[in-house]
């Protein structure tokens, strides 16, 4: 028999659950009765509280994000040295294990889901572009302490964010020889390419 839960409980019990299946057997191979099935509930249930598939993929990106990258967000914030923080921001994004594989397999899906359809996207970005926020945050106050460069702190953020999906996509598909440390290493690169090797203040320029 299925136990009752409140409608907010019972949704996330769905999603928690969702994010199990299409972890297992990607987008692609994840239906819905496999969602209802993997929470002990009929597909009513499931139905009575999502419309799709695409809704369900949504709702468990936006808990993802906020699972994944609310610690790192909020250590990133604390940092009061802005390299420090970028630092922080970048390096759990390919740390092996189960965890960070499982999270890439996620976005790449979703990302993929909104190649078809980009209103998905439109309707919950402000809810999954936590890292991205919190790099606009930390390059804004390093180019206004002189640490970074003066550039458009927006714009750069974005250029992170887009070469870490990038990556983070790649890994999920398995492409032989880009471990971890290679992932961390060429993003670190594209932050000194971005916002200069050395730290530096107004008047001054990292030494070539």
């Amino acid at each position: 028999m299925t136990r009752r839960l409140s409608p907010s409980a019972r949704r996330d019990q769905i999603v928690a659950s969702a994010r199990t299946v299409m972890v297992q057997r990607g987008l692609a191979g994840t239906s819905l009765r496999d969602i209802a099935a993997a929470a002990g509930v009929s597909l009513g249930t499931v139905t009575y509280h999502f419309r799709g598939i695409d809704e369900i993929l949504s709702a468990v990106v936006i808990a993802e994000s906020e699972r994944f990258y609310g610690a790192v967000v909020e250590a990133a914030d604390a940092e009061p040295d802005p390299r420090r923080a970028l630092q922080l921001l970048v390096d759990p994004l390919f740390e092996e294990g189960a965890d960070v594989e499982e999270h890439w397999r996620i976005w790449s899906d979703f990302w993929a889901a909104v190649a078809r359809r980009p209103e998905m996207a439109d309707a919950y970005a402000q809810r999954i572009r936590h890292w991205e926020a919190c790099c606009t945050r930390v390059i804004e106050r390093g180019s206004a302490s002189g640490v970074f460069p003066e550039v458009d702190p927006g714009q750069a953020a974005l250029k992170l964010a887009a070469y870490a999906d990038g990556l983070g996509t790649q890994r999920a598909q398995g492409v032989p020889g880009l471990t971890g440390a290679v992932a961390r290493a060429w993003m670190t690169e594209f932050v000194d390419l971005l916002l200069g090797p050395t730290a530096y203040r107004t008047g001054e320029r990292p030494s070539r």
